[in-house]
């Protein structure tokens, strides 16, 4: 009873220090309330994100999609290889490799969005980056999971949900749709919303975490191995993501928002997948993996938020940008670069 590594009195399947624990009824009332709430939540929070979103700058990255090209490659390229490579490094299980995979091939999610503005990142370029990414997520998907997960498992048994995908995509599109609206039509209106939904965006990232720690609290009895994995892989995107977008030459506060896209995935849809591929007793080992990256990829993002919010007061910078505005007064006013600014690399 008081060995810390054995499994609760009423886990229905338990292997080594990994069980399942079965939903009670309160749990599942709990849930449906709480998912209601939280989806609602989030369409006004993507409604006021919304309101910073210029709909000239946003069809100019659609155009010149340079920085969405970028960031299409972290999503759709870095993420399913640094998957893959510590699946292969922590060598644990194959049904374990494979979530950690489906983890890596799933989209941006929208906490993203709300992290962009918070780091004073490029509001255009993150919704239309989570846009595209879940856009392209119903064939990307497939595909590298196709390519990453033969050696391990038949990738034909994997579902993927893509009535899931395409619902998160309506629910960003729509209230991100109607805020550029307002902000093209009520400009003021638009930033008086903008700072609300800012806050309420804050609440949003921490109740989710709340709510995952609630309704999954078996999740912390799992694989010590998997723990790690999640810890490392949000940190590795967040790091090669802004890597990445430095080395292509996108300004610093794009570079921000890469980073942000590129590590934070969308670990609703990734569950999703796990519930709908596998048996009760497979879940017993992977169920929780969704959570933990959730955890840590919240939780290294607050961490990534205070030291910018530290830098801004270190150097006494009052604009949202702070390393490019001496560089952007150096650059050609042509319109080419007006309109997306992300294709042109810095000049120094």
């Amino acid at each position: 009873m008081n060995d810390p590594n054995s499994c609760v009195d009423n886990a229905t399947v338990c292997s080594g220090a990994s069980c399942v624990v079965p939903d009670s009824n309160f749990n599942n009332t709990l849930s449906v309330v709480l998912s209601t709430v939280l989806t609602i939540l989030l369409a006004l929070v993507m409604f006021s994100m919304g309101c910073n979103v210029e709909i000239k700058k946003f069809l100019g990255h659609i155009k010149r999609p340079w920085g969405i090209c970028v960031g299409f490659l972290c999503q759709f390229g870095i993420m399913p290889l640094t998957g893959f490579v510590l699946s292969v490094a922590f060598d644990i299980l194959p049904i374990q490799a494979v979530v950690v995979l489906i983890m890596g091939c799933c989209p941006g999610g929208t906490s993203s969005n709300i992290l962009a503005y918070w780091v004073d990142g490029d509001m255009d370029l993150s919704v239309s980056m989570t846009t595209c990414s879940t856009l392209l997520a119903l064939g990307m998907m497939p595909l590298c999971l196709l390519i990453y997960t033969k050696m391990w498992v038949d990738s034909g048994s994997i579902v993927i949900p893509y009535d899931n995908i395409g619902t998160s995509l309506v629910a960003l599109v729509v209230p991100v749709s109607i805020g550029m609206f307002v902000n093209h039509k009520w400009p003021q209106k638009a930033k008086i919303i903008l700072k609300i939904g800012s806050i309420a965006g804050a609440i949003l990232i921490v109740l989710i975490a709340v709510v995952g720690g609630i309704l999954y609290q078996s999740a912390w009895i799992i694989a010590p191995k998997l723990w790690i994995i999640g810890t490392i892989f949000p940190v590795a995107g967040y790091s090669l993501g802004f890597l990445l977008a430095r080395i292509a030459g996108l300004p610093w506060h794009r570079c921000r928002t890469v980073a942000f896209e590129t590590g934070m995935q969308n670990t609703q849809l990734c569950s999703t997948i796990v519930q709908l591929s596998f048996t009760p007793e497979e879940l017993n080992i992977v169920f929780t993996f969704p959570l933990i990256y959730s955890i840590f990829q919240l939780a290294f993002a607050a961490i990534f938020l205070g030291f910018y919010v530290a830098y801004k007061k270190c150097h006494g910078k009052n604009k949202a940008e702070i390393p490019e505005s001496k560089e952007n007064e150096m650059e050609p006013e042509s319109s080419f670069y007006k309109i997306n600014g992300g294709f042109k690399p810095d000049e120094k």
